[in-house]
């Protein structure tokens, strides 16, 4: 995927969901992964012409894994000029060593957001983007639906009162194989995940069916989708649909 196509897709949700306010102080979520990489990319593209100024920081909660190297995220941020701070934590050992968690991701999840919106905060920024992309909003609704009882997904756009700070989410209509594409043709310098569970949890279950659930039913991905965008979750803001011209200028339907 070319960084053009990347742009577009991320103008879409900020400009349908209004992500992104004049005078925005927005942290980005780096895990080391593709999916925050890319949003890196996306939103520093996106800075330079956007109507509504805004800024850009880039903040790591390590977890604490061993040899779990920064040094090329500090690289990119110092290349891209983007504000980069890594917040150091002890949730491996809290979850690994001390609690001897069979299954972490929900407490592990909470425990780093915690810690991501804090140093927001402390930054001073008003927003923090997490890096959430199609696959991830239909393998949420599918989890749901499975372990919860309930249609639901997370929102592109969320506020945290307690916090005082909004959540969105500017990937929400790029698909994980553009991502992957993104990152083979622009050599992101990805950090390996270190997690001794990943690729054996309910969301890698959830990916997998989904895979398989597209194999069998070729579109059924993009029909849930669909369903989520039009299923008037709680708590989902409004939308308003944009198309573009031939010119390339995103107009109100």
């Amino acid at each position: 995927m070319e960084l053009q196509r990347l742009l577009s897709f991320t103008r879409k949700a900020v400009d349908e969901y209004s992500m992104i306010q004049k005078g925005d102080h927005i942290a980005v979520g780096i895990s080391g992964g593709k999916d925050s990489l890319t949003l890196l990319y996306a939103l520093h593209g996106l800075k330079r012409f956007y109507p509504n100024p805004f800024e850009l920081s880039a903040i790591t909660v390590n977890l604490g894994f061993p040899d779990f190297d920064l040094s090329p995220i500090h690289e990119l941020c110092g290349k891209l000029q983007i504000p980069y701070r890594v917040v150091e934590s002890d949730i491996y050992q809290i979850l690994f060593e001390v609690r001897r968690e069979t299954n972490p991701c929900s407490l592990c999840a909470k425990m780093r957001k915690g810690a991501l919106n804090q140093a927001a905060k402390e930054m001073g920024c008003s927003k923090v983007a997490y890096a959430h992309h199609t696959d991830d909003i239909i393998e949420t609704m599918l989890l749901s639906l499975i372990f919860e009882g309930r249609f639901h997904s997370f929102s592109p756009k969320t506020y945290l009162d307690r916090m005082d700070l909004t959540v969105i989410r500017p990937l929400m209509f790029v698909k994980e194989a553009d991502i992957l594409g993104f990152q083979n043709q622009y050599q992101l310098p990805v950090v390996k995940n270190k997690c001794p569970v990943d690729g054996y949890t309910k969301r890698q279950y959830a990916k997998e069916l989904l895979v398989q659930l597209n194999l069998d039913h070729p579109g059924a991905k993009e029909r849930m989708f669909s369903a989520i965008l039009n299923g008037n979750i709680k708590g989902w803001p409004k939308r308003t649909p944009h198309r573009t011209n031939r010119t390339g200028i995103i107009q109100t339907n």
